[in-house]
């Protein structure tokens, strides 16, 4: 089973996740702008379970009703998104893994919160909120 590996900023948290991604997207939402303080946020998401910190001790805020996203106490770096409506599922921040490379981003979602100076130059499909 093939393993990713990745970590904060400051390198107090590492973690890893195996098995393959399923989604890979740009998100544009005004939570993830807020959370991560940038225009777009690029996710790619994998089984949860699959998941695991192995150094440090990442931080949690729920961020909206049946939302967590993880990041680090220390050095603020944006790492995970967890939703119970997609329990199976865990979001990381695609350039927090080790190498980022191997997972473009498929699509945009949520753009309608799209920030009204930044131009999507690509040919990826774009939805005014997610894909589901």
């Amino acid at each position: 089973m093939t393993e990713h590996t990745g970590g904060c900023f400051c390198g107090r948290i590492r973690f890893e996740v195996r098995g393959p991604a399923t989604f890979a997207c740009f998100c544009h939402c005004t939570s993830c702008q807020r959370a991560a303080g940038a225009p777009v946020v690029p996710w790619v998401s994998f089984a949860r379970d699959e998941f695991r910190v192995t150094a440090g001790a990442m931080a949690t805020y729920q961020s909206s009703p049946g939302v967590t996203r993880g990041f680090c106490r220390d050095c603020g770096t944006s790492l995970t998104y967890a939703h119970e409506k997609r329990g199976r599922e865990i979001d990381i921040t695609v350039t927090s893994l080790d190498d980022p490379s191997q997972f473009p981003p498929r699509a945009h979602i949520w753009v309608e919160d799209k920030a009204p100076w930044l131009t999507i130059g690509d040919e990826l499909p774009q939805y005014d909120k997610t894909v589901v």
